[in-house]
């Protein structure tokens, strides 16, 4: 079953067809979520609801929960399974739950959910589709009850819809992205009302979902508004926010995938992941690294990280995943890393140890250090809040054919065991706001500072880490 469109993306992905332009970043540290209540009940035993959803961590997590004592919810399980069930006078009436496990944070998934009690097949009730593929009923299912012939769900009741949260609005809550949220009522609808095949590549890409016809209780969020997040641009009853702000608009989408940290590269470290993997509090004690979640081979890459608390904390890029607690990067000979702390370090740069003098102060807490990668000429780059050091000369890299693993991650770590550190990244998705909106040279990404320029006398255009631009699209 094809991913959509994945983070370590090494070849073209079509970028022909419908774009989708905003996600909403949820966070589950802030238990962020939407809701509202239909005025009056549609049809509660055909419904279809569609999502596209990037996780960003594992474990039980709503995307739509509906009702109070009595509850319809759709989710994931502790497991990453996907869970189907509805809850009466405190038993649970039918469940479905998949075999298979979705856990990829570097990866968009499309869940398609299309009910209709009336069919005489039990099966047929509920059917599940996942990028575009139907799990099929027995062997694609571990759990599976079917409700009742004619069975009468909570969803479209006039109670309460939350999208991103369990039914008593505190526990489960989602974390990641998601996108072209839709819910139709009165029809159950497939996979093809909400997707297509790329005929090049394979991968189940989003179609305009605008001409579907909502029913009485049906909404569609497109996220496009930052000011207005829960807008239903089928033109009904928007949903509230809570815990949502304009900085959980986003450009990381269905149809372009920026990177982000990767929060199963975390055994070692156990860092604090939020704000969809973007910042990262780095824990005292282990004295190592995390990394991006895509690995780079070739081409011109910018990123941009804003310090929070720091004072021992290491940037830079790696070949290899960290293998153990006391890893220092800026000790280790794969590694080519920015000594950031303000206190501790000087500002320069370490090359498996050997530390190469850096004309550039070292950074502190509210600075943003920006990072240059340039695997076309073999040079890294580093600047911090706008003036890029040793007047842009580079440091010399070695080329990623002569790598053991033919590729380099960008990382963020700590040498201290006493201190926490914190980094926000930004690979062109911020989770912050920004005082300035910078794009690529592509128009991708939006950035504090420019990542073009002249380096070593010659001018390069740097460029933020998402598919369109992995892909060489324009």
């Amino acid at each position: 079953m094809p991913l959509i469109l994945p983070g370590n993306v090494g070849s073209a992905t079509a970028a022909t067809g419908f774009n989708v332009a905003n996600s909403c970043r949820f966070d589950d540290g802030s238990s962020a979520y939407m809701h509202k209540t239909p005025g009056g009940a549609g049809n509660r035993q055909k419904f279809t609801f569609s999502c596209w959803v990037k996780k960003t961590s594992g474990g039980t997590e709503e995307l739509l929960s509906v009702g109070g004592s009595t509850y319809t919810r759709i989710g994931f399980e502790a497991g990453d399974e996907i869970k189907i069930f509805h809850v009466a006078s405190g038993s649970t009436a039918w469940e479905i739950q998949t075999v298979a496990k979705y856990r990829d944070p570097s990866a968009w998934y499309n869940f398609v959910f299309a009910f209709d009690t009336t069919q005489g097949t039990a099966s047929n009730r509920i059917k599940l589709y996942v990028n575009g593929v139907r799990v099929e009923p027995s062997s694609g299912f571990g759990d599976e009850t079917y409700p009742d012939q004619n069975y009468t769900t909570e969803v479209n009741n006039a109670v309460k819809h939350r999208v991103g949260i369990a039914n008593n609005d505190s526990s489960a809550p989602f974390d990641g992205y998601m996108s072209e949220v839709v819910l139709i009522d009165n029809a159950q609808l497939d996979a093809t009302s909400f997707g297509e095949f790329d005929e090049d590549s394979g991968i189940w890409k989003p179609i305009d979902v605008s001409g579907l016809t909502a029913g009485t209780n049906g909404f569609y969020l497109d996220f496009e508004d930052s000011a207005n997040l829960g807008n239903d641009a089928f033109g009904g009853t928007d949903l509230t926010e809570v815990n949502l702000a304009a900085t959980d608009q986003t450009t990381d989408t269905c149809t372009n995938n920026f990177a982000t940290m990767n929060s199963l590269d975390n055994f070692h470290q156990a860092t604090a992941f939020s704000e969809g993997n973007l910042k990262l509090v780095y824990t005292s004690g282990n004295r190592t690294w995390n990394t991006c979640n895509v690995a780079l081979s070739s081409g011109k890459w910018y990123c941009e990280i804003l310090k929070g608390e720091t004072n021992n904390d290491k940037i830079g890029i790696h070949y290899k995943l960290s293998a153990g607690l006391t890893d220092r990067a800026d000790n280790d000979s794969g590694a080519w890393t920015y000594l950031g702390g303000k206190n501790a370090d000087d500002g320069g740069v370490k090359t498996g140890g050997t530390t190469i003098t850096y004309t550039i102060d070292p950074s502190d807490s509210g600075d943003i250090v920006q990072l240059f990668l340039d695997l076309d000429n073999n040079k890294l780059y580093f600047g911090v809040n706008g003036t890029v050091a040793h007047s842009g000369v580079g440091i010399d890299i070695p080329a990623v054919s002569t790598l053991e693993n033919g590729q380099y991650y960008i990382f963020g770590g700590s040498s201290s065991a006493s201190e926490t550190m914190t980094h926000t990244w930004n690979f062109g998705s911020p989770a912050v706001a920004l005082s300035s909106g910078v794009t690529d040279a592509n128009g991708f990404g939006n950035f504090e500072y420019t990542p073009s320029g002249t380096f070593d006398s010659a001018s390069k255009d740097f460029l933020a880490i998402c598919t369109k631009n992995l892909a060489g699209d324009s």
